[in-house]
């Protein structure tokens, strides 16, 4: 492997590391936010901005990480 490519490859491994990171951020957000932790706008639209909030960070957490690593991914013909 090249420098340049190796560099590379450790930024893309520091981006999906960041994306689950933010992803387990989002989903206790949004746990909090469904418990009545800290207001927005009002208990009942505020549960279901928590669920789309758990729901975002549940997809940033667990399918982004994948669709960037298969893009990412290396040719096979090298």
């Amino acid at each position: 492997m090249t420098q340049a490519n190796d560099a590379l490859a450790k930024k893309r491994f520091f981006a999906i590391g960041a994306m689950r990171v933010m992803g387990a951020i989002f989903v206790l957000a949004g746990f909090v936010l469904i418990r009545g932790g800290f207001e927005l706008a009002g208990q009942p639209a505020d549960r279901w901005i928590g669920v789309a909030v758990v729901l975002l960070g549940a997809f940033d957490f667990a399918v982004m990480p994948v669709l960037l690593a298969r893009r990412w991914r290396t040719p096979k013909n090298r």
